[in-house]
């Protein structure tokens, strides 16, 4: 799991995106005069070519100023009617019948392996539903808008529209409003459907009846009446359950969820009600580190150092040496009495790394096999010296663990426990200076690996605060309205291609457009390389060296022999990445306006990631709708 926690502030995000776009927008117009006025001159001569550019710029302006909003509405309700004569709504019975034998595909297996597994089929129906309605969503998006307008010059209907008192630009506004409509309410439906799908799949329970529990041996001087055992097989899995003497308890956490259980004693007879699953549709609020630099790394001698590298190509997490004083700390802000006042939840989301498997001897646990063991402490930023002791846990790999601090804990002086506060006041009488947790709200957690020879993968996200528990319903409406950006672009796009292009060319264009947007941050980070010469990221070279490298079965890892045709080859793979790269950059990247991370993980999309989305989205929609007014105005000019 990756998570982008540390999103700017909207305002201080916007000025830098607004001259961007502001400056990209004067260029392509620029661009696209000089290119009009240069083939109308090879067509026309310079004077006519002149005088045709100037009439279309004139009159693509006083449309603009003579706009009608009456019309444009009557242009959409038209565009509804007509896609409503093509019979989109197939989209929601093909979509009806995926969700109804989904689940045949989806079930998780049944095999024993599975049932002790971590998995978590949450996630496997909540991606699944995301994704199959975006690609649905724009697939009849690109299908609607870049027919539509083809569709109609080729019937001559458009004749009828275009000799009423309409203008240009209505006509496209009114197909790109028309089109978003009757895509708004298809989502909707669908997006209905794959809640109450999500539910249906993921409710169950256990059975639990005497026979399935033991009595706990007490402890020395202890009395008996607590038991453990085990829930019957449910949903491909079944749970661990520890009850107390009155018979209340929770199981463990299988599949990222838990139960409550009560007994129910009647006529004598108790039975055990096992509640529905919990803390699975979640919506985390986390508290990460503010900034870059407030996550570091201690090596293995407990200096500042880098992490460990196990050998992995994706460099994203770096591991911690278990036995060592090898240890990763993330300094967190705004930490006060007022929001923390029972203690700190702290959630971590790791990597586990084994050198060897199998079991490890543990005479106290029967010689079961025990997981790698971590610390977790907290010391104050300001006095590192002042720090509590290590509370050991066992990691879990790739599932979030959660772990909460009390607001007192144990450090050692001189050999000996003593109480440590998270704040000033928490234990009275204790001296003021004595507190992990700074006067300006800060504290370090630091984590530690202890079992040797194994190592813990962290990034900076992996280990957060969480402030509280959102609307898994809102979040999950959230994640629609960031598909339906993404489906308002694809007709925006549609819509544009279609003014000047026929259907089935204004299609290709749009799905390469769509097919680009997904790939803008590999062309960056490609041009990154071969430009700026970051080859260690981004290793391999550009499209022609990647290709000889393939024909000749050259590592990626190692330069080429500097010839005179390898430089050629380099100096072609310079210039086709400045073309791409300057190709992306009038894209929008689609996968930034992927939000289903974020819902299948249980995090709460930030509001200000949604309306950045949204203000880049409409930025798009407004040139796209220029541009194709322009297009449109000049082909009715030329007619």
């Amino acid at each position: 799991m990756v998570q982008d926690f540390n999103i700017p502030p909207y305002f201080e995000w916007l000025p830098g995106a607004l001259s961007t776009y502001l400056i990209t927008l004067g260029f392509l117009a620029l661009t696209g005069l000089i290119l009009s006025f240069l083939i109308s001159a090879v067509r026309n001569g310079p004077m006519k070519a002149g005088d045709r550019i100037y009439k279309v710029v004139v009159s693509a302006g006083v449309d603009l100023a003579r706009f009608s909003p009456k019309r444009v509405f009557a242009l959409a309700r038209l565009a509804v009617q007509e896609s409503v004569r093509r019979r989109v709504w197939v989209a929601l019975v093909v979509f009806g019948v995926i969700l109804l034998f989904a689940g045949w595909f989806l079930e998780p297996s049944g095999d024993q392996a599975d049932r002790l597994s971590n998995s978590d089929p949450g996630k496997l129906y909540i991606n699944f539903v995301l994704t199959g309605t975006t690609f649905l969503v724009m697939l009849l998006a690109l299908f609607l808008s870049a027919f539509s307008l083809p569709t109609d010059i080729k019937n001559h209907t458009i004749y009828t529209i275009v000799t009423k008192p309409v203008r240009t630009g209505e006509i496209v506004l009114g197909r790109i409003l028309g089109f978003t409509v009757i895509g708004t309410v298809m989502l909707a439906v669908m997006g209905a459907a794959s809640y109450l799908f999500v539910g249906r799949m993921l409710d169950h329970t256990h059975e639990l009846t005497a026979a399935d529990l033991r009595e706990i041996p007490p402890d020395p001087g202890m009395p008996m009446g607590g038991k453990e055992g085990r829930t019957a097989l449910s949903h491909n899995h079944f749970h661990e359950v520890t009850l107390d003497a009155q018979g209340n308890g929770v199981t463990d956490v299988r599949q990222g969820h838990f139960h409550r259980v009560h007994a129910e004693t009647k006529d004598g007879q108790t039975r055990y009600i096992v509640g529905p699953p919990e803390d699975q549709l979640v919506a985390r609020v986390p508290i990460p580190v503010e900034k870059k630099e407030d996550f570091r790394f201690l090596d293995r001698s407990g200096v500042q150092g880098p992490g460990i590298n196990i050998g992995k190509e994706w460099a994203y997490r770096k591991f911690l040496d278990g036995g060592s004083p090898m240890a990763a700390i993330w300094t967190f802000s705004g930490i006060t009495k007022e929001r923390f006042a029972k203690g700190l939840p702290l959630e971590m989301n790791l990597r586990v790394f084994r050198t060897y498997k199998g079991e490890i001897a543990d005479e106290k646990k029967g010689n079961r096999t025990v997981g790698i063991l971590g610390s977790i402490r907290l010391q104050n930023p300001d006095q590192p010296r002042l720090k509590s002791i290590g509370t050991p846990f066992t990691a879990k790999d790739q599932v979030i663990d959660k772990h909460f601090i009390p607001p007192v804990l144990d450090r050692e002086v001189d050999g000996q426990y003593k109480p440590v506060g998270l704040f000033k006041d928490s234990i009275v009488g204790a001296p003021a200076s004595e507190s992990l947790v700074t006067d300006d709200g800060r504290v370090d957690v630091v984590l530690q690996c202890l079992s040797p020879s194994q190592y813990l993968g962290v990034a900076n996200a992996d280990v957060y605060l969480k402030l509280q528990d959102g609307s898994f319903a809102w979040n999950f409406c959230k994640g629609y309205v960031s598909i339906w950006l993404q489906m308002l672009l694809v007709i925006g796009f549609g819509v544009m291609f279609s003014t000047f292009l026929g259907g089935p060319i204004a299609m290709l264009a749009t799905a390469a457009m769509g097919m680009l947007g997904f790939f803008t941050e590999d062309v960056g980070n490609l041009f990154r390389a071969v430009i700026r010469g970051e080859t260690k990221l981004f290793p391999g070279g550009g499209p022609l060296e990647s290709m000889i490298r393939i024909a000749g079965q050259n590592t990626i890892t190692l330069d080429l022999e500097k010839s005179l045709g390898v430089r050629v080859v380099q100096a072609i793979d310079a210039g086709i990445m400045v073309f791409m790269k300057a190709a992306v950059d009038l894209v929008p990247s689609f996968k930034d306006f992927d939000n289903i991370r974020y819902i299948a993980d249980g995090f709460d999309i930030p509001a200000v990631r949604l309306l950045e989305q949204a203000t880049v989205g409409f930025g798009f929609i407004l040139a796209l709708f220029l541009v194709g007014h322009l297009f449109l105005r000049m082909r009715e000019v030329a007619n």
